[in-house]
């Protein structure tokens, strides 16, 4: 994981994500690692449901589907990435609404808060591969935030 703020610079620690809601862990890329600690989480935090989503440049309409997740927005549920392959980038508000960039590659755990504005991106690689965990897919719908006017 790298991360670091966008509007003011300087790096961002796991401790300062962990003071604005967001969980990170690095879990490691081995499966009998990574998966007794991810079922941890998702006992720990309720998550029931799961599958894996892969993007990659051979995906049809990505641009489409990257598109939808660009702009700023939050879901009614937490959203849980742990990445197996590739990279992408988490965009998200800190308390005091200043951009955090988290950009996450294998082995990396993040958990993005409900209701925390966020937006994703893939890095110029286009290609990720993770597990997502759900407490309830249909919380998982973006809620965009209005446009802030330009000054």
């Amino acid at each position: 994981m790298k991360a670091h703020f966008l509007d003011r610079g300087g790096p961002v620690s796991e401790r300062f994500l962990a003071e604005n809601g967001v969980l990170y862990a690095h879990l490691g890329t081995d499966a009998a690692a990574y998966r007794p600690a991810l079922d941890r989480v998702k006992v720990d935090h309720g998550y029931v449901q799961e599958d894996v989503i892969a993007l990659s440049p051979e995906t049809p309409n990505l641009d489409a589907i990257c598109a939808k997740f660009v702009d700023e927005h939050h879901h009614d549920e937490d959203e849980v990435r742990f990445v197996l392959e590739g990279e992408g980038i988490f965009d998200i508000r800190s308390n005091g609404d200043d951009w955090m960039r988290v950009v996450v590659e294998p082995g990396d755990l993040i958990v993005v808060p409900k209701d925390r504005h966020h937006r994703f991106l893939l890095t110029d690689r286009r290609e990720i591969r993770c597990v997502r965990l759900f407490k309830d897919q249909s919380g998982w719908v973006p809620h965009y935030r209005a446009k802030r006017a330009a000054s």
